[in-house]
């Protein structure tokens, strides 16, 4: 019989998701906390007046967290990385011959 440890996130007794490792669900809970705190930010705009929109875009906020510093200035993009080269290895034996 095999023993399996399973990692659950719970939201106000709903269970949102479950995953094997502990790393990927404190991931996932930060996120969503990310999500709520962006949710009450949002609500205080006005802008968006249904409810179902407004957590539709707190998720993806959340969910692209990256790309928003990014675009707010607060963090740098990588800088691409460039395709290494390959050099050419000169055969020892072609000297010898």
């Amino acid at each position: 019989m095999a023993v399996i440890v399973k990692y659950v996130v719970e939201r106000n007794g709903e269970e949102k998701m479950t995953f094997t490792s502990k790393a990927e669900a404190d991931a996932y809970d930060k996120m969503l906390d990310m999500a709520d705190e962006l949710f009450e930010l949002i609500g205080k705009s006005e802008l968006i007046d249904d409810e179902s929109k407004q957590e539709e875009l707190s998720l993806f906020l959340a969910q692209n967290k990256e790309e928003i510093l990014y675009a707010l200035g607060a963090k740098r993009k990588p800088a691409p990385k460039k395709p290494k080269k390959v050099e050419a290895v000169e055969n020892p034996q072609e000297d010898a011959a």
